[in-house]
């Protein structure tokens, strides 16, 4: 196993980047483009970032890891990665494969966030890290891929282009729902819902490491304790209380595992005033102390980055 750089402070972090003047918010390369993107090994490091991912493998294999899980991948794997997850593509170079990048900003185009776009969302956000897909499965999802990219190509005005795209992904995770038995949220009162838990999940992505309590929330969102607790239940099936410590949970959890922090400066970027209460609420979160969650983590991953 690689060690951990043990002067790391964070996670390193990838901004959506397209080269040259490519100017749409979705882009599908192949694998082995992405490698020779940026500079050798940069592929092989563990990374975070601030769009979403769809990955295809379409040949060979290999050992992806999102989150602290490892993924075996083989030809047919359909990937999910989601903005801010931590993900590792494995030291397996011998595949090839399909990527989609898209921003988040991508999927809610408008003000008026019409049905379509919030089901697209709720569709990503609840889409599985990992699907096995057949051979035909497997072929409709790459031509789907394959036909976003020669229609990104087209000589078209951005606005056209983003509607083009933003439908085409909509029509391929719907047919991906509907063959893997998964449901969009039904209109009209879970979409309201949806939309205020959606506001909900993008202000805790800004501020989890500074507002612990969902009493911080209700003011900038404009709604009671109860209503943003309704909202929480109804589109992730746990109380809002529940979700705040997962995503202060989760993101100690990436800090263990892919920097070399000490514990106590973990508990300080996350707003505990003490390190012993931060690691009450780690074991309360995660069933153990945040030194033996990265003991027990960095025996079982696979190799790693080691910068």
């Amino acid at each position: 196993m690689a060690p951990k750089n043990p002067g790391s402070t964070d996670i390193e972090r990838f901004d959506y980047r397209p080269p040259g003047s490519y100017g749409l918010d979705l882009e599908v390369f192949a694998m082995s483009e992405l490698r020779q993107r940026g500079p050798a090994g940069e592929v092989q490091r563990t990374h975070r970032y601030a769009f979403h991912m769809l990955v295809l493998v379409t040949r060979g294999s290999c050992t992806q890891v999102i989150d602290f899980a490892p993924v075996p991948c083989e030809a047919g794997s359909l990937l999910a990665i989601r903005p801010g997850q931590a993900h590792y593509f494995g030291p397996a170079e011998d595949w090839e494969g399909w990527v989609l990048l898209l921003r988040p900003e991508f999927l809610l185009a408008g003000a008026g966030s019409p049905a379509s776009d919030l089901r697209l969302v709720a569709g990503l956000e609840r889409f599985p890290v990992h699907l096995a897909l057949g051979d035909g499965e497997a072929r409709t999802v790459a031509n789907a891929l394959l036909q976003m990219r020669a229609d990104a190509a087209a000589d078209a005005p951005a606005q056209d282009l983003h509607a083009l795209l933003r439908y085409q992904l909509y029509a391929l995770l719907t047919r991906l729902a509907m063959a893997h038995g998964q449901r969009t949220p039904p209109a009209p009162a879970k979409l309201r819902a949806l939309q205020r838990f959606e506001r909900f999940r993008q202000l805790l992505e800004q501020r989890f490491a500074d507002w612990h309590q969902v009493a911080d929330y209700t003011g900038p969102l404009g709604c009671t304790e109860k209503s943003l607790a309704r909202a929480t239940h109804a589109a992730v099936g746990t109380s809002a209380k529940a979700f705040i410590a997962a995503r202060i949970a989760l993101e100690a959890k990436r800090l263990l595992l892919h920097t070399g922090v000490p514990v106590a400066r973990i508990a300080e970027r996350l707003g505990f005033d003490e390190a012993t209460n931060f690691s009450k609420f780690f074991r309360r979160e995660a069933g153990c102390t945040p030194a033996e969650f990265r003991r027990q983590q960095a025996a079982v991953l696979p190799v790693r980055n080691a910068g």
